[in-house]
């Protein structure tokens, strides 16, 4: 296969790409820029381990092809951080144990961000609605909740 340079943003830095349009986002962020935060679980849409925002909006990078990218933001979970800081939803998740093997939680964090950014007080429902494409075999959802909760109370309270 012909491989294209395609240019985008990754977690707000500028890169360049040389690769076949016909692969997937997710393979490009973990086998060529060494992003691992989103995985491969069921490759077809259906867990949201490999959430990721693109243009503000999560989506699942094992759906979106690599011509798809061209000129766009993409945010990792790697990107939540800044300046070697982890962002509010991060600490969330580790102070409520909304976790336990780790497998779903950089998606299931990423979909989280896209609902508080859009909505920054949502309700149990909306936040339920926001990871119900998230699929978590482990904590029963309910800790993963709270952090959301959590956050958008921290990011409240900041920003009175």
């Amino acid at each position: 296969m012909a491989e294209q340079l395609v240019s985008f943003t990754i977690n707000g830095h500028p890169v360049e790409i040389k690769t076949e349009l016909s692969r997937t986002l997710l393979n490009v962020l973990r086998d060529d820029l060494k992003l691992k935060g989103a995985k491969e679980a069921c490759g077809q849409g259906d867990c949201g381990a490999c959430v990721v925002l693109m243009n503000g909006e999560a989506v699942n990078s094992c759906l979106v092809l690599a011509a798809q990218v061209e000129g766009v933001e993409i945010m990792t979970v790697e990107g939540l951080q800044v300046d070697g800081e982890l962002h509010p939803l991060q600490k969330h998740f580790i102070d409520n144990w909304a976790f336990q093997c780790g497998y779903c939680t950089a998606g299931m964090m990423m979909s989280a961000y896209a609902l508080l950014l859009k909505n920054p007080d949502p309700t149990q429902e909306e936040i339920r609605a926001a990871i119900s494409g998230n699929l978590c075999r482990c904590t029963g959802y309910h800790e993963i909740t709270e952090a959301i909760e959590a956050t958008a109370a921290k990011l409240k309270e900041s920003v009175k």
